[in-house]
């Protein structure tokens, strides 16, 4: 058994569990986790949730999850957790690229609205956690939550949830009842046991010149105080949980939905805010092509001794084994740039972001945990 194979969070859901979330998916007359509206659901993500975390033992992983069966979406459960959020379904879902490079859109319920101050206590999240807790054993449990600056962000710039009328009326009264709905999160979490924390995060490459879906292709001024305030927001959470005792982990990545991205831009774009000054303990980052650019952007972590970084060098979202030379020759060039023992290995990204999950099988999601367990194993050791 190696720890240096880790897995991101989500894992593909069995067909039973799968028709529940279908249902919640064209319904937004219900409040999560919509247990009482669908009889039967939660014993079978129950059920579900049991198996997700024998298999993952049985794979020999050192740090395991709920597989994320416990919500419909990697980011949007965690607001709708929260006191004072209601879903509803928009008139569009999130614009991503199709395999053919034509215009892809999700699933639609993605609409928030604000209905009263945010809070974080008692959230759903924390039954999960405690629920995987009592079933690892011996094996570290961490547990997936969206990254504050990016829901942030979403809220304000996307949704525009602030102004008169609103809850809030101010970005900056949003931003405060927002960061002390996560610091409630995560006191709450800390209490019930919990050690890791990752915040995962797709916006980074927003920031990105080389983008050409950015803020900077859009025409958008401010770009620089911008991004030091979705800095300082991430920053602030982070440091919080540091104060609790837990490590605080990040994953970033261009999109993940049935195999489909978001976006382009290169890390060595965005390497010295989004990796050089944000206060994690872990990055887990997006190489398994050619948009995230070459390597040497780890290059400003050099004087970060205290940080580690996941390598997301394999693919979730192809059904094939990957490319095990391409994989070794980029492990070598990272040792050349980070000391070996602070580099770990990953696919890019989880391997059912949303509930419908990429287009691979079940067995063949295994396989491919399996060949990063085998190259993690040669590479590093046991």
């Amino acid at each position: 058994m190696t720890d240096k194979f880790q897995l991101v969070g989500s894992l593909l859901r069995p067909t039973d569990l799968l028709d529940y979330k279908t249902k919640i998916e064209h319904r937004d007359d219900i409040q999560y986790p919509f247990y009482d509206a669908f009889p039967g659901y939660q014993e079978v993500e129950t059920a579900a949730i049991q198996q997700i975390i024998a298999e993952q033992k049985a794979h020999d992983l050192t740090v395991v999850t709920d597989g994320e069966y416990g919500r419909s979406m990697w980011h949007l459960d965690f607001l709708w957790g929260l006191a004072g959020v209601e879903r509803y379904i928009s008139d569009h879902g999130y614009a991503f690229e199709d395999l053919d490079g034509s215009h892809f859109e999700t699933r639609k319920d993605i609409g928030i609205r604000i209905t009263a101050p945010l809070s974080g206590k008692n959230h759903h999240y924390l039954n999960l956690y405690k629920d995987t807790q009592a079933q690892a054993g011996e094996r570290e449990v961490k547990i997936t939550v969206w990254g504050a600056a990016h829901a942030f962000t979403e809220l304000t710039v996307f949704n525009n949830l602030v102004g008169e009328g609103q809850v809030y009326a101010t970005k900056e009264e949003l931003r405060t009842g927002l960061i002390n709905a996560y610091k409630e999160f995560l006191t709450e979490y800390q209490e019930a046991g919990g050690t890791i924390v990752q915040f995962d995060d797709c916006l980074w490459e927003l920031f990105a010149e080389d983008n050409d879906k950015s803020f900077f292709a859009e025409g958008n001024g401010g770009l620089e105080d911008l991004a030091d305030e979705f800095v300082a927001i991430n920053n602030e959470v982070a440091d919080f949980a540091h104060e609790l005792g837990l490590k605080v982990w990040t994953h970033n990545c261009r999109g993940n939905y049935q195999s489909r991205h978001a976006a382009s831009g290169t890390y060595k774009a965005i390497a010295e805010k989004f990796l050089r000054d944000q206060h994690y303990d872990r990055f887990f980052l997006e190489w398994d092509d050619e948009r995230a650019g070459d390597i040497s952007a780890l290059e400003v972590l050099k004087d970060r001794p205290e940080v580690e970084v996941v390598l997301g060098l394999l693919s979730s979202k192809t059904a094939t084994l990957d490319d095990e030379k391409r994989v070794i020759t980029l492990l070598d060039k990272a040792s050349e740039i980070l000391p070996k023992e602070r580099l770990f290995l990953s696919h890019q990204c989880g391997f059912a972001s949303c509930d419908c999950g990429n287009e691979l099988s079940i067995a063949q999601q295994w396989a491919k945990i399996d060949q990063g367990q085998k190259i993690a194993t040669a590479y590093w050791g046991e």
